[in-house]
């Protein structure tokens, strides 16, 4: 996961906006009642987090209250679901990973792509393998080994099927083999607060979900589901789970905000610009992506749609791979990676 592939894609989302027609850019939308995000996880989840700061940097560029709704349910797809159906007039959005949403065609849960949306990305978020701090798991290695001696009996908390913590935990066992008992939550945060009181034993949620309670040394991480280290303030360093599983690759996780097309061109126009003159440099997502051990990233436009592809492909197939989609991902414009 490398930062220059950030500095390309936000140089992308600047070229595409210097090469847009003068009637284009010059459509400006200005909202005259408050905008809705639905965010279809729990409150405090990673979606909830960086989709409260977004909004409230937002609010300051467009003059207007943007009020935040929590519809979880269904893996995101409830929520998701009711931002598609609503009026199409810019006044409604929702906002999660960009995996979650090209997957839901896949396992039967929505019928919709990556490309049915306008794609605002402001983070990518990175799942670690986090234990309660009573249990006896000291590093990976450990937690594999206790797996692979009492397959099935060790619980992973997670935000549910597609979730970013339920991918996590399915491509480990995909690489080793390792059975293990799913619990699911509404939200990664409730997942993360499960394990931290020791309901259960691990819990494989993004790191921004953990941070608080890795800091206050009520979960131990043990690995980023990652090929590289990230950083939480207060904490240190975490290893790449690459140290104990060789050659395991998770593609880039992206995080954002996602408007319906069909939505006014003047909507979309305005919040490309937005992206490129106030999101791509903001303090505000920058200072959250340090303090939680996430990478900041933001793009949109076709610069978002090539940039989110690669994790719903491998979503996607994973899901399908494990049984859990109901249709073959190549069937719906999703070849295999």
């Amino acid at each position: 996961m490398k930062r220059s592939h950030f500095v390309r894609a936000a140089a992308a989302l600047a070229a595409a906006a210097a090469l847009v027609p003068f009637a284009a850019q010059a459509q400006q939308w200005k909202p005259t009642r408050p905008i809705t995000i639905i965010v279809p996880w729990a409150a405090g989840g990673s979606t909830d987090q960086i989709t409260r700061v977004t909004a409230a940097e937002l609010e300051k560029s467009l003059g207007q209250k943007i009020v935040i709704v929590n519809q979880p349910g269904a893996s995101g797809s409830i929520g998701t679901k009711n931002a598609l159906e609503a009026p199409k007039d810019g006044y409604t959005w929702t906002a999660g990973a960009a995996q979650d949403l090209g997957a839901y065609r896949t396992l039967g849960m929505l019928d919709t792509n990556l490309g049915d949306w306008a794609l605002f990305l402001t983070v990518a978020n990175v799942p670690v393998v986090g234990v309660n701090a009573d249990t006896p798991y000291k590093d990976m290695g450990q937690l594999l080994e206790a797996m692979k001696q009492k397959p099935g009996q060790i619980s992973v908390a997670t935000a549910g099927v597609t979730s970013g913590g339920h991918n996590a935990m399915e491509a480990i066992a995909k690489a080793t083999g390792v059975k293990y008992r799913h619990v699911t939550y509404d939200g990664g945060n409730p997942a993360a607060v499960a394990t931290a009181g020791g309901e259960t034993q691990v819990t494989t949620q993004l790191a921004v979900e953990q941070a608080e309670m890795i800091r206050a040394k009520k979960i131990r991480p043990l690995a980023t589901v990652s090929d590289k280290p990230i950083v939480i303030e207060g904490y240190g360093t975490i290893e790449p789970i690459t140290k104990w599983i060789p050659n395991f690759r998770v593609p880039t996780n992206y995080f954002g905000i996602f408007v319906p097309k069909g939505t006014p061109p003047e909507v979309i126009a305005t919040l490309e610009r937005l992206w490129t003159s106030e999101i791509a440099n903001n303090e505000a997502i920058k200072k959250y992506a340090a303090s939680r051990g996430a990478f900041f990233g933001p793009v949109a436009g076709e610069a978002a749609q090539k940039a989110a592809f690669p994790a719903v492909q491998a979503n996607a197939w994973l899901m399908f791979e494990s049984g859990k989609a109901k249709v073959s991902p190549d069937t719906v414009g999703i070849p295999k990676p």
